[in-house]
């Protein structure tokens, strides 16, 4: 296999050590050795604020089609990013993939080339090539790009791993990658496709095999939707484990060959051997399994779609609405001697952005541009899919696309700026905690720490921009009832005995829990409290209401608002998961069940 055709962690392997690779392989061959067992992780934060800004402004006229010759005297900037909406904002303020004349960058200075990548890997390498030459003294290289534009709940895994290969390289803290904001938010696009039993049954779930980008925000969506559920992940993207969520590592970490793998599977029959696992401990048995699901985002959602009968959307951005926005990682060192520039980015994509909120025109010539720059279908398949797409087959209903852009005021709201509610910490957090416990394919082993939010994110580009009318933020709507369930999960949530206390190791439950909710802004909640058989049924009843209570006062102090509580209720001891007849069963059976719903 040729280095092209590494997958992303397979080239970090590579990178980081070979002794890794070779103790990897010893414990993958040998049976009965210890390797990492599937995961039960607390779950996710979701927020109470839809971050969804309208700030009423004049029309402006629209970019040409020209190349800029202004911006032709300016140094170049280049970004490279996935082909995906969330970018429209930001494409369309450069008139496409590069400046033209009469386009917002063009006027607020700024020569920029956006250019498309879908790997991963080479996203990697291009951002590296970039520091090679600013190392060399060269302050505006042309090898290389200064940015990169990904899923923001990818960026742990991303600034995580570089950060690892260039302290290896130039020495401890010498480079650093930094997200200087966001310009969008995938509001439905990215999302865990499946058969329609994973969403009506989810614990059918168990023993499925997902082709992904492992460790990007897809990843994450359906790692999110299992632990919402009380799912078991494997970690391991080389073994097989019955009793839990197993990922594939898609070809070349291309969102689009996740899905080409997914119809391949389906339509030919093809499988991966995997080495089966129980309980940690391999069996020495190889599993050949087909492909059951994938996650990835539009257009490989549209392809999936139209390749096979009998798979509809599980979970996705729109359920988890905070969870993935349009993120900006540039190198620290150029930023910091181009303040201006890049801060102006900003200032054109929140301006650009606005506009297409409110005026036809923009979000038509979005489309336009947008099919430019990735050189990929036509202007209406981006306008349409940008909106979000409905189709049936089989009886059987999907959802395809569905995109938000940034201004201003939605990117203070999402930082926490403007009501303190900072929307993206709960995701970095929450995700580096995945990261942390799962281990995906030895991440720990082989990157030695995990960048913390406080380092990873600079927000002082984005307070920078000046100059435009911000507007209001903009707030969820609980008035409504929910009907639809997102996900179910109960936590083992510990009290003091007899108590409605909450214990400290509780409060940790809770604290991952309140990041999920952040990240489902839009849900609403209902909890139930349960109890062991200690004590009298009466008493219990008001005992786990007790305790259900205990929680959402939690979440309250927290700045969940009451309005998102639907339903509270304490279902005492009747409702028990294990034997009351042991310790480690009446533990079990103390436990708070979340519901997510929405209208």
């Amino acid at each position: 296999m040729g280095w092209s055709k590494l997958t992303f962690f397979s080239k970090a392997l590579i990178t980081l050590g070979v002794a890794g690779a070779i103790g990897a392989g010893v414990y993958y061959l040998s049976p009965g050795l210890r390797t990492d067992a599937s995961k039960q992780l607390e779950k996710l934060e979701v927020t109470d604020k839809d971050v969804n800004n309208v700030t009423t402004s004049e029309e402006l006229p629209l970019p040409s089609a020209d190349a800029s010759t202004e911006a032709a005297s300016k140094p170049l900037v280049k970004l490279a990013g996935y082909a995906w909406n969330g970018q429209s904002g930001i494409i369309v303020a450069n008139g496409g993939p590069k400046t033209t004349k009469g386009s917002l960058m063009e006027q607020n200075g700024v020569n920029l080339e956006i250019i498309r990548q879908d790997w991963l890997s080479e996203l990697r390498n291009s951002h590296m090539k970039f520091v090679d030459e600013f190392d060399k003294g060269n302050a505006n290289p042309k090898d290389g790009v200064a940015g990169i534009i990904i899923m923001g709940d990818g960026v742990p895994f991303y600034i995580s791993s570089v950060q690892q290969s260039l302290d290896d390289k130039y020495g401890k803290g010498k480079y650093n990658m930094q997200v200087v904001g966001a310009v969008g938010l995938s509001y439905g696009e990215d999302k865990l496709i499946g058969p329609p039993s994973w969403k009506l049954n989810p614990q059918s779930m168990k023993g499925a095999l997902v082709s992904t980008v492992i460790g990007d925000g897809d990843w994450v969506t359906a790692v999110n939707y299992a632990f919402a559920n009380n799912i078991k992940v494997n970690p391991d993207p080389a073994t097989y484990d019955a009793e839990a969520l197993n990922f594939l590592a898609s070809a070349n970490d291309d969102y689009i060959e996740a899905s080409k793998e997914l119809i391949k599977s389906q339509k030919e029959g093809w499988t991966i051997p995997l080495k089966e696992v129980k309980d940690g401990k391999l069996t020495g048995k190889t599993i050949n399994k087909k492909v059951d699901g994938c996650a990835t985002w539009t257009p490989g959602d549209k392809m999936v779609f139209d390749a096979l009968s009998g798979f509809t959307d599980i979970a996705s951005t729109r359920e988890f609405n905070n969870q993935m926005a349009t993120t900006i990682i540039v190198l620290k060192e150029w930023a910091d001697k181009n303040k201006a520039t890049v801060s102006n980015i900003l200032k054109a994509s929140y301006i650009a952005s606005n506009q297409v909120k409110q005026y036809e025109g923009w979000k038509r010539k979005a489309a336009e541009n947008v099919a430019k720059t990735f050189n990929m279908e036509d202007a209406d398949y981006w306008y349409n899919m940008f909106k979000g797409q409905k189709g049936e087959k089989n009886g059987i209903s999907y959802n395809m696309g569905g995109t938000r852009v940034f201004n201003l005021a939605d990117a203070n709201q999402y930082y926490g700026i403007t009501d303190g509610t900072n929307r993206y910490k709960a995701v970095y957090d929450q995700v580096s905690k995945y990261l942390k416990d799962l281990n995906p394919a030895g991440f720990n082993q082989n990157v030695k720490r995990i960048v913390p939010y406080e380092e990873a994110v600079n927000l002082s580009f984005l307070k920078a921009v000046e100059n435009i009318d911000a507007g209001k933020a903009d707030v969820s709507d609980y008035t409504k009832k929910a009907t639809q369930q997102v996900a179910s999960g109960e936590w083992q949530i510990n009290f003091d005995v007899g108590r409605a206390t909450l214990r400290p190791e509780g409060k940790d439950v809770l604290d991952q829990i309140y990041n999920l909710l952040i990240q489902a802004e839009d849900a609403k909640l209902e909890l139930f409290g349960h109890t062991d058989n200690s004590g009298t049924q009466e008493g219990n009843y008001g005992l786990s209401r007790a305790r259900a209570e205990a929680v959402k006062n939690f979440f309250i102090q927290k700045g969940i608002p009451a309005t998102r509580f639907q339903k509270l209720e304490g279902k005492g001891q009747d409702e028990p998961v294990a034997d009351n007849a042991t310790p480690a069963g009446k533990s079990k059976n103390r436990r708070v069940a979340i519901n997510l719903l929405k209208s």
